[in-house]
């Protein structure tokens, strides 16, 4: 309902009114203080660091580090302050802002960013005109460097027509991928702009394709109540009743659920696992993409 009421008025009104609604959803989760949802985590690896940083509600940011060059990028950047601060504390030459989408609570702090960043110039990529900042439109394939760690960009559309994914490699072979509102832990977006067809491309035929090992660093910490409706789906699957067991273990303690991975994702997550037998017995459908339609909108009315 309300986002068909945001698509009638002007972008200003609407940005402004999605602000005002994430802004306070977190007041009325946390107060007035600085408290966030989860302790801010870095993911340590030999060429490739990740500095997880909790923002809103329920919103994740990351800061990626090539740690031989300390050239640094951040993944949508809603709360510029804590990313400043973030990017002195590391001691880390912020060069990149890499936006997954045009969605207030994901490319909504990059104008300020780039306003109050005054060490250099930002480079602000993205998909989609409608990104605040923007000055380097990328499409699916185009590559970026930071530092040694090369970046491809993935065109993920559905959540929103120009969703874009960023898949970062090192030198040693580490990956991961920040994956925005498309694929979450347990989980995939509402198709906004999209439809079922162009989320199972965006899962099964671009990001599941990615190798298992690649971390997956999502949008939001939506893990446990994307779970729960996995083990509505898939009653019996064993992986998901533990994944949800160490969910329920680390949240109870502020600590992030991701990363995961692309292969942990194909045994937890009902969304890329549309193929299986059980999904396509679950959904009485055919194909996957029927599947995949089927549970999308029985998600969408899901409580936990």
């Amino acid at each position: 309902m309300l986002s068909r009421f945001l698509r009638v008025l002007p972008q200003t009104v609407t940005d402004n009114l999605t602000a005002a609604y994430f802004k306070t959803s977190a007041w009325a989760k946390f107060g007035s203080s600085r408290q966030s949802h989860s302790i801010n985590l870095r993911i340590d690896m030999s060429c490739l660091n990740v500095k997880i940083l909790s923002a809103l509600s329920d919103n994740y940011m990351y800061l990626i580090i090539d740690p031989s060059t300390k050239e640094a990028a951040i993944v949508d950047p809603v709360d510029p302050e804590s990313v400043i601060a973030a990017v002195k504390t590391e001691g880390v030459k912020l060069s990149k802002v890499l936006t997954t989408h045009h969605h207030w609570d994901h490319a909504g702090g990059n104008e300020k960013l780039v306003s109050l960043f005054t060490e250099n110039k930002l480079e602000v990529f993205g998909g989609d005109e409608r990104i605040g900042a923007l000055t380097n439109h990328v499409k699916h394939g185009d590559t970026l460097k930071i530092g040694n760690l090369d970046v491809e960009c993935l065109h993920t559309p559905c959540h929103t027509s120009g969703h874009i994914c960023y898949y970062v490699s090192s030198p040693f072979g580490e990956k991961a991928v920040f994956t925005g509102d498309t694929l979450f832990l347990g989980g995939c977006g509402r198709f906004f702009e999209g439809t079922a067809e162009q989320m199972y491309e965006a899962l099964i035929e671009k990001l599941s394709k990615l190798p298992d090992e690649t971390k997956v660093f999502c949008g939001h910490e939506y893990a446990k109540q994307n779970l729960l409706f996995g083990l509505k789906v898939e009653p019996e699957n064993v992986d998901i009743r533990n994944k949800l067991a160490w969910v329920e273990e680390v949240r109870g303690e502020n600590i992030p659920s991701v990363p995961s991975s692309i292969g942990e994702e194909k045994k937890i997550n009902p969304f890329m696992r549309v193929n299986e037998q059980s999904l396509r017995e679950y959904t009485k459908s055919g194909d996957g993409i029927s599947a995949m339609g089927v549970i999308r909108k029985e998600k969408d009315s899901f409580k936990a």
